[in-house]
């Protein structure tokens, strides 16, 4: 029976742009979840693993501090916290472990049109505000410039039409926040995904057997979301120039056809989109019985 201190905690954004994808990534790698009362807490029915629903910008300290194992969180959420540990003279007490390939986005330094932007330099003696207080204070620092950073917890998109700071740093998507706000995008500080992050402190072998399996299969998750798996029946003399149109294949499997000399089946994963062009490049090059399939799971 798992005790405790065997089990893996994992910190999750409660609720935000992460939260939905983050569940639903570890539901895909298997976990089943059953939520306490409060609904902070989802404890593992089928593995050792229990999710602690948080606000995404105490993940990295949950996992600093030892209190969580690992955390799902954006990268700015991250750099940030590393960035205020750094200027405080402390280590970070976690590492990036994972890309995630979700929630993407910049944090940029944005500001009215038409002001006039060359460089990093015309932000000397400016205003800056953002929440981003010391990835944005570690920029300047590095670029050699001083300028006054004003701290907002949120709509900062409208401290330039407030009168509050002449530019303004916050994360990006779209855009369209911006071009509502008459502003445009001068500098990109970080790009930024969903990581999974890891404490620094050692875990005892049960538990890092546990954290290289979760990671194992977020792999396999994340390599077949666009995957395929291919099945179609070829002549042998079209081999070449079928499997030069399959779409992210590598190493297609070709099998005899029985009392079919002159004709093979070929089954492939394809880890690109497969379109209907593709199909139609495939039957004109005389590919036959094609059949295309969703690929759920797969280990490399």
């Amino acid at each position: 029976m798992d005790t405790q201190e065997q089990r893996i905690k994992i910190a999750v954004q409660k609720t935000g742009r992460l939260t939905e994808h983050s569940l639903h990534l570890l539901e895909r790698c298997g976990l089943k979840v059953t939520r306490s009362k409060d609904q902070l807490i989802c404890y593992g029915e089928n593995m050792p693993v229990d999710l602690l629903l948080v606000r995404d910008d105490d993940i990295p300290g949950l996992v600093s501090d030892d209190i969580c194992d690992l955390g799902i969180v954006g990268l700015n959420v991250a750099e940030e916290k590393r960035q205020k540990l750094k200027q405080d003279g402390t280590q970070t007490g976690y590492k990036k472990v994972f890309d995630l390939d979700f929630g993407h986005c910049r944090l940029s330094i944005a500001t009215e049109e038409g002001t006039p932007y060359s460089g990093a330099t015309d932000l000397q003696g400016k205003r800056i505000a953002t929440s981003y207080v010391a990835t944005v204070q570690n920029f300047l620092n590095e670029e050699g410039i001083e300028a006054e950073i004003i701290y907002l917890s949120g709509a900062v998109e409208i401290a330039p039409k407030l009168g509050k700071a002449e530019f303004i740093c916050d994360l990006v998507s779209t855009g369209s926040t911006l071009k509502a706000n008459n502003l445009i995008e001068v500098e990109t500080l970080l790009k930024s995904e969903a990581v999974v992050i890891q404490t620094r402190e050692p875990l005892s072998h049960i538990k890092q057997e546990w954290v290289d399996k979760i990671l194992q299969r977020l792999d396999g998750v994340l390599q077949v979301r666009e995957s395929k798996y291919i099945m179609l029946h070829a002549p042998r003399a079209a081999l070449d120039r079928i499997s030069e149109l399959l779409p992210g294949s590598e190493y297609p499997t070709v099998i005899p056809l029985d009392g079919q000399g002159d004709k093979v089946a070929v089954h492939a994963v394809c880890r690109e989109n497969v379109f209907w062009e593709t199909l139609e490049n495939l039957k004109a090059a005389g590919a036959s019985s094609l059949l295309v399939l969703p690929v759920e799971k797969m280990l490399a």
